[in-house]
């Protein structure tokens, strides 16, 4: 199995591809290059991912998906029922195409779920093309039965996810209807009613970290935990005040991912974690992300207490020995704006 892994990413690596996949543990497999980073559960079942991309990288996630299932559940193992191997069957000799009909694989099983960790674009864009594929469609040579039935996948997020994403400007919804999700769920947690792939899918809502519809979600048996973009090691988390971000809320949801995590051996190994950017995480690696987040909280609201204003924060800096890691001066988030939500959010009239 493990040789067909790396016989795919030759190829992946040959084609060109964007979309970039790392075996992380179990049935779960990151896919890196789609905007958000991707969670697939790869199995007999078929496709489970967590978050979507971007709607440009679609093709690409698409094609990277179905022949990774291909490679890891429908191709067969050797064929060792040929000629005297195996008297019962009705094939008694030995050629390639009897071997090519006796080994061929079986057909994988399409995307049948897509989780979204949040309404962000680099998470859900993908949603209307990765859950819909054709019936005629023929992608790397793979068909899926029934004939005539096109498969779809059902989508699922915190309902206030769907709520923002319908919520009308201007007689206009914010985002197209194809990318809704086609299920929400409300509450604390959700988990799909049965087994995917040999193993239990749950969903944590953690309100009010990056939006207030963030998901994160927990493979009970591979023991991997998508966070969503709760947990970014390329910056400073993400705090979305339009849509009911909180640095408390940030705080809240790394410490439970950690409640969640056992390490295999002090800090290390165990529970993995993959964030919604940047690079795989152990336990280790989310608690000094959240010790982190936790200084720079406790110091922006001491300054607060003092009476400084938002720009006497800036000056102070506050994240100063953290800047190499995190910081930015440019980009869609930068230092000052992650110094300034805090501040907002921290600060009784916001």
């Amino acid at each position: 199995m493990k040789r067909l892994i790396f016989l795919f990413l030759i190829a992946a690596a040959a084609f060109g591809q964007d979309i970039h996949v790392l075996p992380v543990q179990g049935n779960i497999y990151m896919l890196v290059g789609a905007g958000g980073n991707i969670a697939a559960s790869i199995g007999r079942d078929g496709i489970l991912l967590v978050d979507a991309g971007t709607s440009q990288m679609s093709p690409k996630v698409l094609s990277t998906v179905l022949q990774l299932v291909t490679a890891v559940a429908a191709s067969p193992g050797p064929n060792r029922c040929v000629g005297l191997h195996c008297p019962d069957s009705p094939y008694r000799w030995s050629s390639p195409s009897l071997n090519a009909l006796i080994a061929s694989p079986g057909p994988p099983k399409p995307i049948r779920y897509i989780i979204n960790t949040s309404m962000d674009p680099d998470h859900t864009g993908g949603n209307e093309a990765l859950s819909a594929l054709p019936a005629d469609s023929k992608i790397l040579g793979v068909t899926f039965p029934p004939v005539g039935v096109a498969p779809t996948a059902t989508v699922i997020a915190h309902e206030n996810v769907l709520g923002r994403m319908s919520a009308e400007t201007k007689g206009k919804p914010a985002v197209a209807s194809g990318l809704w999700p086609t299920d929400t769920y409300r509450g604390s947690s959700y988990k799909l009613s049965e087994f995917f792939n040999g193993e239990g899918v749950q969903l944590f809502h953690d309100p009010a970290a990056h939006t207030d519809g963030d998901s994160m979600v927990y493979f009970r048996y591979s023991d991997v935990i998508a966070a969503g973009d709760i947990l970014s090691t390329t910056s400073y988390p993400v705090i979305d005040l339009a849509k009911g971000g909180t640095i408390q809320g940030a705080l809240d949801g790394l410490n439970h991912i950690l409640d969640i995590a056992i390490p295999e051996f002090r800090s290390q190994g165990g529970t993995l974690v993959i964030p919604g950017h940047g690079r795989l995480c152990d336990t280790g690696d989310v608690a000094n992300y959240r010790n982190m987040v936790a200084i720079i909280k406790d110091r922006v609201a001491d300054s607060i207490k003092k009476g400084m204003t938002l720009q006497q924060v800036k000056a102070s800096k506050p994240t100063l020995e953290y800047d190499g890691l995190y910081g930015a001066t440019t980009g869609a988030w930068t230092t000052d704006m992650f110094v300034e939500a805090v501040y907002k959010s921290l600060s009784p009239k916001r």
